[in-house]
């Protein structure tokens, strides 16, 4: 059995997944955008900003040495001889990382009330509970003066990464200038769960929350995920990748192992129904619950409300 000495490991451990991989497996490497990694073999394995997170699995960690033991099973000493091996023959080339630039997120002025976008978020059928917590967490405002409703997405830390804003009787919709899509509008749950339901649009989020609520479930208990807007696949299918909201909450909440689709029923949210499908890691349970019926969620709640409201007149 081979023994090293303390600066020996010590010198192994200092070397980061990526200029591992770089060095000595490059064709194990996959770009997937900024300074951000995966594997071909585990393509839920991101490395990123000198850590790797095996997030589908729950561990991960900093060094080389680190996930030759977690990932390929190997014990503490052949991991170090794996490193010090290929040092000896080829000395490592570093390469700095490539650095994001941080976004700067301009939140369009708040207006001193939000009456034009409740009002809105009403007519379009989505309970007041709902749009009041928004507004009391700051996941909802209404802009001046234009008056838009702006739906805010934050990161687990609790800052404001993301907004989009949408016309209350017109057609504008639009991301603010400095939003960063891995960051969409979201309601995670209050207590852990396991499932996450996808939604491309807040509108929809809030009008299956709004189902949840009408249906006697507790809908704190849900983990909600919007898209910021219909996810573009790949012209091959198969290569498509996670969309960017998906992935980061994939990321920051490692517990959830299925994913549920509730994506629009035309042709293009069909399409990224089964783009989305393709590319998510075999290690989680995707299912597709598409509305029953009309066009998207909050055409179904609407159309429920209606109906609901014709059979109180007729009564």
């Amino acid at each position: 059995m081979s023994f090293y000495d303390c600066e020996v490991i010590a010198k192994a451990k200092e070397m980061d997944l990526l200029t591992y991989l770089q060095n000595y497996s490059p064709q194990e490497l996959v770009h997937v955008s900024g300074n951000i990694y995966c594997t071909k073999a585990h393509d839920s394995l991101r490395i990123s900003n000198g850590k790797w997170c095996w997030f589908s699995q729950g561990i991960g960690g900093r060094s080389a040495l680190d996930y030759l033991i977690k990932v390929n099973g190997l014990s503490f000493l052949e991991a170090v001889e794996a490193i010090t091996g290929k040092t000896a023959v080829q000395p490592p080339v570093f390469t700095a990382a490539e650095k994001e630039k941080p976004k700067t997120l301009l939140l369009p002025q708040a207006s001193r009330c939000a009456t034009h976008a409740v009002s809105y978020l009403e007519a379009r059928g989505i309970s007041f509970e709902l749009i009041d917590f928004c507004i009391q967490t700051g996941r909802l405002y209404e802009s001046t003066p234009y008056h838009n409703a702006v739906f805010v997405g934050f990161d687990k830390e609790g800052k404001q990464r993301y907004a989009c804003q949408r016309g209350i009787g017109t057609d504008f919709k639009g991301d603010v200038n400095g939003s960063d899509k891995h960051y969409s509008f979201a309601l995670p749950a209050q207590r852990e769960n396991q499932a996450v339901h996808l939604f491309e649009s807040a509108i929809d989020l809030l009008s299956y929350a709004t189902l949840c609520q009408r249906a006697g479930r507790d809908w704190q208990r849900e983990n909600l995920l919007s898209l910021a807007g219909i996810y573009q696949p790949k012209r091959v299918i198969e290569e498509s990748k996670i969309p960017a909201a998906l992935t980061r909450f994939l990321e920051d909440y490692p517990h959830i192992k299925t994913v549920v689709l509730h994506l629009d029923n035309d042709g293009p949210g069909r399409l990224a129904t089964k783009a989305i499908m393709t590319a998510m890691p075999k290690e989680y349970t995707v299912l597709d619950r598409p509305p029953p019926e009309g066009k998207d969620v909050n055409d179904y709640l609407c159309r429920l409300k209606q109906r609901q409201s014709e059979r109180s007149f007729e009564r």
